[in-house]
C-alpha cells in the first residue's frame, strides 16, 4: 500500500509583489508608474520593516517617505502582524491588506531597510518598480546571520552575565551559561522549522531549567555544592523576555498608536506568562524554590567593574539574538554596559527606588543612542532596546508568578508591583530620550 505524504498548506498565501510592476515599463522610473506598481512598493517596504520588530510609527514614517519620493498619500493602519494601508494620487486609489506568518526581530534586515529609505530620494526612485522589487528581494532574503548553535551561545553568555548582574556567583553563571545555551538552541531548531510560539516557550524553558537542575545536582553529588545556589535557575530561562515588543509597544502608546502598541504588549504579556508558567511547573516537579542568591563580597571598585563587564556581555549576547552584525552588537554593548551600570549604582549607592533608577538608565541609553545614530547611522531603536533589555526585571515577574501559583498573593502582588513599575519606567526613560533628540517625534502630527 502506497504511503500517503501529507502535505501541510500555508494559512497565509504568499504575495507575488512582481506581479504588481508593468511588464511594458520595465526601463520607467517608478515615479511615473501607476498607482497599483508605486503602491506595492510602499507596502512591501512597509510590511518588511513590521517583519524586522520595529513600532508603528517607524513602520509608518518609512512609508510616508516612500509615498511623498512618488508625488502620492499613503494612510496606513499598523498592528503587530498586520497592515492596511490606502494610497491616492487625487484621481485614484489603491487599497490593501497585508499580514505577516509569524513575528520577531531582526536588526540586521533592519539596518538595510533604514539604508534603503535613506537612498530612494536620490537613487531608488529613479529605479522601475521590477528593480525594485529585486532589490527589496535580496534585502528580504536576510534571514538569520547566526547558526542555532551560535544563537544559544549568545544566550548562553547573555543569561550567564545576567545571572552575576542578580546577584548570583560563578556556580550559578555557570549553570545559567549551560541551561540557557541548550533551552536557547531548542528554541531557534523549532522556530526554523516554524513550529507554534507556545511549544516553542514551553519546549525551550522547561529543558533550560532541567539542565540547570541538572548541572545543579551534579555538582551537589560530586562536589558538595550548596543547593542554595538554586536561586539562579529562573537565569537560565531569561533569554525569553521578548524586550523588542515591551519596548516597542511603549513607544506606539506614547505616540498613540494603540491597535499596534496594545497588540505588542499582549503578544509580550502572553511570553511572559507562558514562560513563568512552564518554570513554574519545572521547579514544581524539581522541587525548586526561589531563594535569595548567596552574598558575594567584594570591594566596590571591583563590584563596578564586573558590572560593567557582565552588562556588556549581557547586552552583546541578547544583541546577537536580535541578529546584529558583531559591529552594532558591540555598539549597543558599549551603551548597556554604560546605562544599566549607572543603573545599578543609583539603586546602590544614590538609594534610588528601583523604577526611577530604571526610568534614568533607560534615558542615559536614549541619549547615548541618539549621538551614536549621528555619528555611524545605526537604527537607534537596534541599539537602545538591546542596551536596555537586560534591565527588564524577569527575576520580579517569575517571583511574582510562582507565589500567585501557591496563593502566597502578598508576596505576588508585591512583586508585581516592583516588575510593573520597572517595566513602565524603561520605555518612558526611552521616550522622553527620543522626545529630547528627535524634532520629528517631538510633535504629534
Amino acid at each position: 500500500m502506497q504511503s500517503e505524504i501529507k502535505v501541510i498548506r500555508k494559512n497565509h498565501m504568499d504575495v507575488e509583489w512582481h506581479e504588481y510592476t508593468d511588464v511594458n515599463g520595465e526601463n520607467v522610473p517608478v515615479i511615473n508608474a501607476s498607482i497599483t506598481e508605486k503602491a506595492s512598493i510602499i507596502g512591501r517596504v512597509g510590511i518588511m520593516f513590521l517583519s524586522c520588530g520595529t513600532g508603528a510609527w517607524r513602520v509608518r514614517s518609512s512609508m510616508n517617505t516612500l509615498a511623498e519620493a512618488m508625488g502620492i498619500t499613503c494612510t496606513a493602519d499598523i498592528g503587530l502582524m498586520s497592515i492596511e494601508y490606502t494610497c491616492f494620487d487625487g484621481e485614484n486609489g489603491f487599497t490593501q491588506s497585508l499580514c505577516l506568518t509569524n513575528t520577531g526581530v531582526n536588526t540586521s534586515k533592519l539596518n538595510r531597510l533604514e539604508h534603503f529609505i535613506r537612498d530612494f530620494e536620490t537613487e531608488g526612485k529613479h529605479m522601475s518598480g521590477e528593480e525594485l522589487h529585486s532589490y527589496l528581494d535580496d534585502i528580504e532574503r536576510i534571514h538569520g546571520l547566526y547558526s542555532p548553535k551560535a544563537l544559544g551561545l549568545a544566550a548562553a553568555i547573555a543569561c550567564s552575565a545576567f545571572t552575576f548582574l542578580l546577584g548570583g556567583g560563578p556556580i550559578e553563571m555557570l549553570c545559567a551559561f549551560v541551561g540557557a545555551g541548550i533551552g536557547n538552541f531548542l528554541r531557534c531548531k523549532l522556530t526554523k522549522h516554524h513550529f507554534t510560539l507556545f511549544l516553542g516557550i514551553v519546549s525551550s524553558v522547561s529543558l533550560a531549567c532541567f539542565v540547570y537542575a541538572g548541572m545543579l545536582k551534579l555538582g551537589e553529588i560530586l562536589f558538595g555544592i550548596s543547593v542554595q545556589h538554586e536561586a539562579g535557575y529562573i537565569c537560565a530561562m531569561l533569554f525569553i523576555i521578548p524586550g523588542f515588543p515591551f519596548i516597542t509597544s511603549g513607544i506606539d502608546l506614547a505616540k498613540l498608536d494603540m491597535r499596534s502598541g496594545t497588540e505588542r504588549m499582549m503578544y509580550a504579556i502572553i511570553i511572559v506568562l507562558v514562560a513563568a508558567m512552564s518554570a513554574w511547573i519545572m521547579a514544581m516537579l524539581l522541587h525548586l524554590q526561589p531563594v535569595d542568591f548567596v552574598k558575594l563580597h567584594m570591594s566596590a571598585f571591583v563590584l563596578v567593574s564586573l558590572r560593567l563587564l557582565a552588562s556588556f556581555f549581557g547586552v552583546f549576547g541578547f544583541s546577537i539574538m536580535f541578529n546584529s552584525p558583531v559591529g552594532l552588537a558591540c555598539s549597543a554593548a558599549v551603551l548597556g554596559a554604560v546605562a544599566n551600570t549607572f543603573r545599578l549604582e543609583l539603586v546602590d549607592m544614590a538609594g534610588w527606588p528601583p523604577a526611577v533608577a530604571a526610568f534614568a538608565g533607560a534615558l542615559v541609553s536614549g541619549l547615548l543612542a541618539s549621538l551614536l545614530k549621528n555619528k555611524v547611522g545605526y537604527p537607534r531603536i537596534s541599539v537602545t532596546v538591546p542596551s536596555i533589555v537586560i534591565m527588564v526585571p524577569g527575576l520580579y515577574l517569575y517571583r511574582g508568578f510562582y507565589n500567585l501559583g501557591v496563593m502566597s498573593l502578598s508576596a505576588s502582588a508585591s512583586w508585581f508591583a516592583s516588575a510593573l513599575l520597572i517595566i513602565v519606567s524603561l520605555p518612558l526613560g526611552l521616550i522622553f530620550a527620543r522626545i529630547l533628540t528627535d524634532k520629528a517625534f517631538r510633535y504629534c502630527t
